[in-house]
Order: structure tokens, then sequence, then C-alpha cells
């Protein structure tokens, strides 16, 4: 498996294991007191489109030329580690 492939199926693996964890956590937020639940909505609501940004990203990263792949990757840690760090603060308040 090249360094690429390797790359691309360990980043689509982190992205399902967070998003996965984002539904047990989506379920539980749904259980809250009224007065927190819309709050909660609204965070996974932000989330779920952080996660579908990542997956595009990743996509598009499968797809690039060599030449393009330096800087695309550089775009998809962006995305991915602002996503982690969101799903982390989110899964802290719950």
């Amino acid at each position: 498996m090249s360094a690429r492939d390797d790359y691309f199926a360990k980043t689509k693996l982190q992205l399902d294991e967070l998003n996965l964890t984002m539904d047990h956590l989506e379920a539980k937020a749904n259980d809250v007191k009224h007065d927190v639940k819309d709050k909660y909505k609204e965070e996974v609501a932000n989330l779920r489109h952080q996660s579908n940004m990542a997956v595009a990203k990743l996509n598009q990263l499968k797809a690039s030329s060599e030449g393009t792949w330096d800087a695309m990757v550089a775009e998809m840690e962006k995305l991915r580690d602002a996503f982690k760090h969101s799903f982390a603060y989110f899964k802290s308040q719950i």
C-alpha cells in the first residue's frame, strides 16, 4: 500500500470513528433536559457540518494529483483537527 493510500485509509478510519461516537453522543444528548437540548442539537448540527466538510476534503484528496497532494494534506489536517477539537469540546459538555 502506498503512503498516500495508507494516509487516506487512516484518516477515513478516524473520521468514521468520530462519526460513530458522535451518533452515540447525539442519542445521549436527546435525553437531556429540554432547556439544553436545543443547544446540543445546534452543536451536533455544527459537528455534522464539519464532518461532511472533512469527508468531502478527504474525497478530494483521494482524487488529487501528486502535484497538489501536499497542499491538500495540509488542508485535510486542518479540517480534521478542527473537527476533532470541536468534537472533544462537545463530548466534554455532555
